[in-house]
């Protein structure tokens, strides 16, 4: 399910842990990983790949409470170790925030397969 965001344009996902939309360039969401490890090497390094390619601030958490790792560390986010079926939460600060939130979920959606939106330019 999309939603039109009247202030850029673009199509953005439904983000079911609600959005801080009314801070301008603060956005946050949540997605399940279903991946059927979990979050290991190669859907880290395609998750942080992803983020990188905003200019947007971007963390991730297991739980809203966190504690927040940063989203661009592939060596932190292993660390995590997170298992599959782990609610993934999502915060950015920036001017592409809402659009980076965006990516980075439907990526976990997709299951981190490296085709349609969402996907960093190799």
């Amino acid at each position: 399910m999309t939603r039109r965001n009247s202030d850029d344009g673009f199509e953005h996902a439904e983000r079911p842990c609600g959005s801080d939309e009314e801070i301008p360039g603060y956005a946050t969401g949540c997605v399940l990983l279903t991946h059927e490890v979990g979050l290991h090497a190669r859907p880290a390094l395609r998750l942080t790949k992803l983020a990188k390619s905003f200019s947007s601030r971007i963390w991730l958490a297991a739980s809203e409470q966190g504690p927040w790792i940063d989203a661009k560390s592939v060596n932190k986010i292993m660390q995590a170790k997170l298992p599959r079926d782990t609610t993934l939460f999502f915060k950015a600060a920036g001017d592409d925030a809402l659009n980076a939130i965006d990516a980075l979920m439907m990526l976990v959606k997709r299951d981190f397969q490296n085709d349609g939106p969402g996907t960093a330019k190799e």
